[in-house]
């Protein structure tokens, strides 16, 4: 199992600038599958909920060592990256990777590459900003594995969010979603429902608290990715 070698109030902290008001960086390790990550957090940078490592992303990471999964030849994209410690964990078991978030993410998540990808590993990795239900067509389409992990959280993207991953995906992807359970955001209804409309579901663990989940879906069906209009409501 992954150990978290250091809690939130013992993070190490430095700082960037001199004033009160500069951006602090924090720094939490972590070990997955023989590896050591070092994750930097950017406090104070208007990274609102991305400048943390939520316990669904560690959950994902803590599945892959269970089921001793590999991502050798297979070609990868992460939503909602944060940290980006999924997509970097992906990349070193073999992944070829594109982390994904909002450009504003994109400083912290460079930062994260640069401290655990071996520069023999960095060409499979790479970051790029990305806008659910906006410059999703930018991207290619028909990756082997799509990964995201507490990204359901907010009612208001899940349109968009379902947008993307039908865009994202073809017959044959596996998309790997883990969420914590909020019965107020309408995550549930989300993965439950509509998801179900376009995706084949599975649960696959779920934690012992129970308020992490872990499903599989893969694309119903041999419609090509982007076909019809996919609709949530709100």
């Amino acid at each position: 199992m992954a150990t978290k070698s250091q809690g939130e109030s013992n993070d190490h902290a430095t700082k960037e600038g001199d004033t009160d008001n500069s951006m602090v960086i924090l720094e939490n390790a972590y070990q997955f599958c023989g590896f050591n990550l070092k994750i930097n957090r950017f406090i104070n940078a208007n990274l609102g909920y991305s400048a943390y490592v939520w316990d669904a992303g560690i959950f994902l990471c803590q599945y892959f060592e269970k089921e001793n999964i590999n991502f050798i030849g297979k070609k990868v994209i992460e939503l909602g990256s944060g940290t980006g410690i999924v997509g970097i964990l992906t990349t070193l078991l073999g992944g070829d990777v594109t982390i994904t978030d909002k450009s504003i993410v994109m400083k912290q998540i460079d930062n994260n590459i640069a401290i655990n990808v071996p520069a023999a590993c960095r060409h499979r990795i790479k970051a790029r900003p990305l806008t659910w239900g906006e410059d999703h067509t930018n991207f290619p389409t028909g990756y082997d594995f799509i990964l995201g992990s507490d990204i359901t959280y907010s009612s208001v993207a899940h349109p968009a969010l379902l947008e993307t991953l039908c865009y994202l995906s073809r017959k044959g992807t596996t998309i790997y979603l883990c969420s914590e359970i909020r019965t107020k955001n309408g995550s549930l209804s989300f993965q439950n429902e509509f998801l179900p409309q376009y995706f084949n579901c599975q649960v696959l663990a779920t934690s012992d608290s129970k308020d992490l989940i872990l499903h599989k879906f893969t694309r119903i069906g041999g419609s090509s990715p982007g076909d019809g209009v996919v609709t949530v409501n709100k």
